[in-house]
């Protein structure tokens, strides 16, 4: 793999930076770096998000919307790693039915298996991730969005509004509606 340097010959401005100019003469090249500095990231909010298997797909179907939609990409609008995270979502919305129906199922009563040597906090933490998971499949596809892109994949909210094209403040009114929702969940 070539090394990227902060300045190409072609006059490309540096590659480093969070706004690259995607429409350069060598897309192969600019992908490759935005995939070596994205992905992993990307791919670790959308596995806790859905699953390795479709967090794979998603990766993949990410950087191939976003190559085959760069003239789209307007650096002064957003950083790459928004816009990049503003596809995943949105390709994610169309696995949001079984994301909802995954997370339901595991807010459900599991049987106890009879086993007499569990431990308490085990059976504490899966009550917990039980509750956590059954909050978050009741909350709306936009606030779980903004919810999960702040807190799994560490997006602050300008970012978040970047990536889901809505206005910061909306971000954050839904952020703090959310977390007093998750509180008073907690309560009961």
């Amino acid at each position: 793999m070539r090394t990227l340097t902060n300045t190409e010959a072609d006059g490309q401005p540096p590659l480093g930076r969070d706004r690259p100019d995607l429409s350069g003469p060598d897309p192969g090249l600019v992908f490759e770096w935005l995939f070596d500095t994205h992905a992993a990231a990307l791919r670790h909010y959308l596995v806790r998000r859905i699953g390795e298997t479709a967090a794979d797909d998603i990766v993949s179907e990410t950087f191939l919307v976003a190559l085959h939609q760069r003239h789209r990409y307007d650096p002064a609008r957003a950083a790459v790693r928004s816009w990049l995270y503003g596809i995943a979502t949105n390709l994610m919305r169309r696995h949001l039915r079984d994301e909802v129906r995954h997370l339901k199922a595991h807010s459900a009563e599991t049987p106890v298996d009879g086993h007499a040597g569990r431990v308490a906090e085990r059976v504490d933490a899966q009550a917990a991730a039980q509750r956590l998971a059954g909050a978050l499949a009741d909350l709306s596809p936009g606030d779980r969005d903004v919810l999960l892109l702040i807190s799994w994949a560490g997006l602050d909210t300008n970012e978040v509004a970047e990536a889901l094209d809505i206005p910061a403040g909306t971000v954050r009114s839904r952020l703090h509606r959310v977390r007093k929702q998750l509180r008073k969940g907690g309560e009961a």
